[in-house]
């Protein structure tokens, strides 16, 4: 049976409308950081990578006995203006990691191998910089926003505020995990959930 890791981590992936508090598990994650808009080229050029060196991984796991599901795309954000949330600053000052959860079993042996198999297709040098990472986040506030990526700031200080009346404040990496294509969803539409570390107050 395929591996699904939204059912195996299914009260990570709540999609509440009002937000709420989960516990994050310890994940491991396929990675790429870089800085700017996501509008940039660097940006989209960035996430072919991932998908390359995701789906290249998974297709090695599946013949060797061991399938499972690529998950969603997933980003971390930080930066920014000071005094302003993330999403109000100006996006040249935004940095950011793009990440693709993978099955604890996944080893850096299996990012190499795939890394060797992109070389001889000749996908140039850009799937070198992603890495294999282990992401702990612990306690976090959690909240599915629906609509433009630009309409954040109401839902992200509904989170703060909600964080605050838990006697948490925020802490660490704005997460975002992209439940919608937004190639193919109307920005109105896009699904999103919102995940913010918090630490007592």
């Amino acid at each position: 049976m395929k591996l699904d890791l939204y059912k195996q981590f299914k009260a990570e992936y709540v999609t509440p409308r009002s937000p709420v508090l989960i516990a994050v598990k310890p994940a491991k994650y396929l990675a790429i950081a870089g800085a700017g808009s996501p509008q940039d080229p660097g940006f989209q050029n960035a996430i072919g990578a991932l998908y390359a060196m995701a789906f290249t991984i998974k297709m090695a796991r599946k013949f060797a006995g061991k399938d499972y599901a690529v998950a969603k795309l997933e980003g971390l954000w930080w930066g920014g203006e000071p005094g302003k949330l993330i999403v109000e600053s100006d996006p040249a000052s935004w940095m950011w990691k793009i990440m693709i959860r993978v099955p604890a079993f996944i080893t850096e042996k299996d990012r190499k191998t795939a890394l060797r198999v992109l070389a001889e297709r000749g996908k140039g040098p850009l799937p070198a910089q992603v890495k294999l990472e282990s992401i702990k986040e612990g306690r976090a506030v959690q909240v599915l926003h629906v609509g433009p990526y630009t309409a954040e700031t109401p839902t992200i200080s509904a989170m703060r505020e909600f964080a605050r009346a838990q006697g948490y404040a925020f802490t660490g990496r704005h997460h975002e995990i992209y439940l919608s294509d937004p190639r193919r969803v109307a920005p109105e539409k896009l699904r999103t959930i919102l995940r913010q570390p918090v630490k007592k107050l």
